[in-house]
């Protein structure tokens, strides 16, 4: 089933997608900025590789690939963010009873400081408005960079989890954020 919705993302950003954008890219390179060739799809297994290379290399716990296996099978909203036929992050939303969740939203190492975390963020936001009333997750305390980012796109933090993840000396806090939809 999700090999089938990825083949329809694929074919859907085909037909959807402004190929004249990628076209200069490749032509005239600084005419495009990367923001503008930005894509979202559902994950499928093939994106695997690509995935879990970029969770090993952000995290020092990073999840297994049996972790992503049961996120499809769960029928979570698993995406990745690509340009240019290139994996840049992955995006990963619960959505149920009027609730989503955001479960890992992670950007290749060398493709930070873009933007690229600010739009899966936004996408998913708009994957869940008119399906659940509140977006919630949780951040390491330590991550400061996505906290801010967090807070800008107008998360509230609601609560701390304490001793929520690993952490090379025992473990470490993680601060809970929500964001109403309206």
């Amino acid at each position: 089933m999700n090999e089938m919705r990825g083949l329809f993302d694929k074919i859907k950003n085909l037909v959807v997608y402004d190929a004249d954008k990628e076209f200069y890219a490749k032509i005239f390179p600084d005419s495009v900025s990367k923001k503008d060739l930005l894509r979202f799809r559902t994950m499928t297994t093939a994106d695997l590789p690509a995935v879990l290379a970029i969770e090993r290399k952000n995290y020092q716990f990073p999840w297994e690939e049996d972790v992503f296996t049961d996120c499809f099978k769960a029928g979570y909203g698993c995406y990745v963010c690509e340009a240019m036929d290139k994996v840049l992050g992955y995006c990963l939303l619960s959505i149920a009873v009027g609730e989503a969740h955001v479960l890992n939203i992670s950007v290749a190492a060398d493709e930070q400081g873009q933007g690229i975390g600010r739009k899966m963020l936004q996408f998913l936001v708009e994957t869940a408005r008119g399906r659940a009333e509140t977006v919630f997750l949780e951040v390491r305390v330590s991550n400061e960079i996505a906290i801010a980012l967090y807070q800008d796109e107008g998360f509230n933090e609601i609560g701390i989890r304490k001793a929520y993840y690993p952490a090379i000396d025992g473990r470490e806090d993680a601060m809970m954020l929500a964001l109403q939809l309206f």
